[in-house]
């Protein structure tokens, strides 16, 4: 089938949603399907950019949900959106984060055909769902397939929009990061810690690790701490004394082969989100490297690492217990060993293979309907392949 995907945030500014966006179109195509993507581009030029990305305009940064969004609207933008799905012939329009104000929202009021949301974030307090929702509701009515990522996303819609959804995760190319060698100089003797993450957004928590940092690394004189990510990391820098600044490495953004070499380079992988978290895709990437995890226990990041069975998590917030336990893993490889192999193992169900099935099974039974000429019923069940017993909503709830 012909497939239009649309993601709201700029493509060329690494996020969650855009990862998610981009696995999902190369996922479909490996399995036969036609796949464009539209989405918010900053760079004119578009080098580097995949084939069947079309831009839709340039980015905006707008505060939003604890970050900062970069999106794209206006009448040159949706002029651009209702073009892009009229040439476009899509049998379905797959839409993510249709509530954000940026290309997602004008395509879900563009649209006139089969139409999927997924929904990814996980915010129950969105001031801006909040205020905008009579605004959305028009544009929530046309959909007919709704996806959430977690139960943290589903709840938000939920509260804030109405409807349900069906659950389907993010997704990990798993073979992508089942092996890797290790960055020159990584993991070394005297242990190592690793962060990917925007480094300049409190709610990734860096500031939590590095304060855990300064709390070990009087005692172990040869522990590193390897952070990647964009952003500018003065500010939580300053919760680690000067003289042990040398050994916090600046790795800043790397490519996606260097990320992957980032993951099998330290002994313990960390991910101290504050909150604002509705999955934790940075968790299932470590988890297809084999790393051993130490995680903030907030739900998301709990139900990915399976209430601690692939992963230890610790207390939200609390650098004193990051510290313990990230301590107790480096003292314990055959801790790190079990945990590694728990997490293989338990990120399979996160496979791209098995994911992106199950959304083209949530196309074909939105297809189906229409074929069907049955009109827009309220509500059905769904078994979207093994996440049996969700929900699929379809037109107004």
């Amino acid at each position: 089938m012909r497939v239009g995907l649309v993601c709201p945030y700029a493509w060329d500014v690494p996020g969650g949603v855009q990862q998610h966006v981009g696995d999902l179109a190369e996922a479909l195509i490996a399995m036969g399907h036609e796949v464009s993507v539209l989405a918010p581009v900053g760079e004119a030029d578009g080098h580097g950019l995949p084939d069947h990305l079309v831009p839709a305009g340039r980015p905006v940064p707008v505060p939003y949900n604890g970050s900062v969004a970069r999106l794209s609207f206006g009448p040159r933008t949706a002029s651009r959106v209702r073009r892009w799905i009229a040439e476009g012939g899509f049998d379905v329009l797959h839409i993510h984060e249709p509530s954000a104000p940026s290309v997602s929202l004008l395509a879900c009021w563009a649209a006139d055909g089969p139409l999927v949301a997924t929904f990814h974030t996980a915010n129950p307090r969105s001031r801006a769902m909040a205020v905008g929702s009579p605004a959305l509701r028009s544009a929530m009515e046309k959909i007919n397939g709704r996806i959430a990522v977690s139960q943290a996303a589903r709840r938000t819609l939920v509260e804030h929009l109405g409807g349900d959804a069906v659950l389907i995760p993010n997704g990990v190319a798993v073979r992508r990061f089942a092996a890797a060698e290790p960055l020159p100089g990584w993991p070394g003797e005297g242990g190592s810690l690793g962060f990917l993450g925007r480094v300049d957004e409190p709610r990734k928590g860096l500031g939590v690790l590095l304060e855990a940092f300064a709390l070990m690394a009087p005692a172990r004189p040869s522990l590193r701490l390897l952070v990647a990510g964009p952003g500018d990391p003065t500010a939580a820098l300053s919760a680690v004394p000067e003289h042990l600044r040398e050994r916090v490495v600046l790795m800043g953004l790397l490519d996606e082969d260097d990320k992957v070499r980032a993951y099998h380079s330290v002994d313990v992988f960390c991910a101290p989100n504050l909150g604002g978290e509705s999955f934790g895709i940075v968790l299932t990437e470590a988890m297809a490297s084999g790393a051993a995890i130490v995680a903030s226990d907030i739900p998301a990041f709990s139900a990915v690492l399976d209430g601690g069975t692939a992963g230890e998590l610790f207390t939200v917030g609390d650098p004193v217990d990051l510290a313990e336990r990230a301590g107790a893993l480096l003292d314990a490889p055959e801790r790190r060993a079990a945990l590694s192999l728990s997490a293989r193992r338990a990120v399979r169900a996160y496979d791209w293979e098995t994911v992106a099935a199950d959304v083209a099974h949530v196309y074909e039974t939105v297809l189906m309907w229409d074929g069907a000429g049955r009109g827009r019923p309220t509500g059905v069940r769904l078994d979207p392949g093994p996440r049996a017993g969700a929900l699929l909503r379809r037109g107004a709830p």
